[in-house]
């Protein structure tokens, strides 16, 4: 969420900002709107001090027996009760129209993102591997006959519909082995803390994190309230939410495993075949809360270690820094990793690393105690995939493929998966 004090200061800077975005000028609504909302408050105030005051004369006419001036001032005293119980509420109103309008408000990119409007204008920097060539036309994960049955989607689609997959037998270890690979080496190698997390949430968490209001049909709801989260970012970035740390608590650092859930609305028709993009998967995530002034330095150290999983993994990727009209709500600066699948003969995302800066601290009122003194402030928050599970495997999968039809696999995976190397007809040899 966008700081009210700084749109004051510089209504010019938060509208050149949007423009970046291809949004309109919104100051003048936005300032327009915090002005009823001051006028209001200060009106709600110096009719409570009006009320104060005339309570205070009440006291003092019952000491001196003054009957009739007590009766005066006791009804005046009611009437300013009501009064101000008004002009309080209309206060809160004016406060919670204008959190909802500023909720809706992306985060502004910082001046080194580039222009555009879309995936058209992002940019490579950074490409690492060497495209493996085959001596045959490679295929697409869910034709290997290595997976076979093993990658079944319609058992999925028995039990839940269009976008599920029931992983089974060789594959199915490969995937787990997959996960537990990635968390170990971003426990015993990066340092980050693991936690395990629920996987619903109350709406609270969703707002924080900014999937909530506006992104609300990108996620699945209960009945009772809860929310099923679309990534850990969610549980882990809450964990400051209405918290105030301590300095010398930053950076935390922070990885879970979890199932994510996505309705996908707005994906019909979009790779559909094969688990590329399901409604529900597993993913590494990565989280780190720390002061503000660290966070770029954290962009580039969190990047790092997603691009390592991919380094380790033998799979050559690309990374990609997002232009203005393709990066997300929250985000300040992205960069998405994108790994070559050759069944698809493109690179394909696979990880999507951003800082926010305080705008997910602001809207879930996280904050830090300075050191060396002062007002806490807001702790700046970053979130990435480390890596998305379902889609290393495809990535494993594919350029791992034989014209056999079989998968050598990563030796980093070997001793996950009792030494065997290869997939063969859905199980591992």
């Amino acid at each position: 969420m966008h700081d009210i004090r700084a749109i004051r200061d510089n209504p010019a800077q938060f509208d050149a900002d949007l423009a970046r975005r291809s949004l309109p000028p919104l100051s003048a609504e936005v300032l327009a709107l915090d002005e009823r909302r001051r006028a209001a408050i200060l009106a709600a105030e110096t009719a409570q001090a009006a009320q104060n005051a005339a309570a205070k004369e009440v006291g003092a006419a019952k000491a001196k027996g003054d009957e009739a001036e007590f009766e005066r001032l006791r009804a005046l005293v009611a009437d300013k009760k009501s009064e101000v119980a008004a002009m309080q509420a209309e206060a809160g109103r004016l406060d919670a129209e204008l959190r909802d309008r500023l909720m809706l408000i992306p985060n502004a990119p910082l001046p080194e993102v580039p222009e555009g409007a879309d995936e058209a204008g992002n940019v490579e920097v950074k490409r690492w591997g060497t495209i493996p060539s085959f001596g045959f036309k490679p295929l697409e994960h869910y034709q290997l006959s290595a997976v076979a049955k093993a990658m079944d989607f319609e058992t999925a689609a028995k039990l839940s519909g269009a976008r599920f997959v029931v992983l089974r037998a060789g594959v199915a270890r490969v995937h787990r082995a997959l996960a537990q690979f990635m968390l170990d080496l971003h426990v015993d190698t990066h340092g980050l803390t693991e936690a395990i997390t629920p996987v619903l949430v109350r709406a609270e968490a969703m707002l924080g994190t900014g999937q909530l209001p506006k992104f609300a049909e990108d996620s699945y709801a209960t009945t009772d309230g809860w929310w099923m989260i679309p990534t850990a970012e969610v549980t882990l970035t809450n964990f400051i939410a209405n918290e105030i740390w301590d300095e010398a608590a930053l950076p935390c650092r922070m990885t879970a495993h979890t199932n994510c859930f996505r309705s996908e609305a707005g994906s019909a028709g979009k790779d559909t075949a094969g688990m590329l993009r399901q409604h529900q998967f597993e993913k590494v995530e990565m989280v780190t809360i720390c002061r503000p002034e660290d966070a770029l330095a954290e962009h580039e150290r969190m990047t790092g270690c997603a691009e390592a999983v991919l380094e380790a993994l033998g799979l050559p990727y690309r990374r990609i820094v997002l232009c203005t009209g393709d990066m997300g709500f929250g985000s300040q600066k992205t960069y998405d990793l994108e790994v070559w699948l050759p069944g698809q003969n493109c690179f394909r995302e696979i990880s999507s690393v951003s800082t926010c800066g305080q705008f997910q601290a602001r809207r879930m009122n996280g904050r830090y105690k300075p050191a060396a003194g002062g007002k806490p402030d807001f702790v700046a928050t970053l979130n990435g995939s480390g890596l998305a599970v379902g889609r290393c495997l495809i990535a494993v999968l594919e350029n791992g493929q034989q014209e056999d039809g079989s998968v050598t696999l990563p030796a980093v995976l070997h001793p996950y998966l009792g030494g065997k190397t290869r997939l063969v007809n859905g199980a591992l040899v």
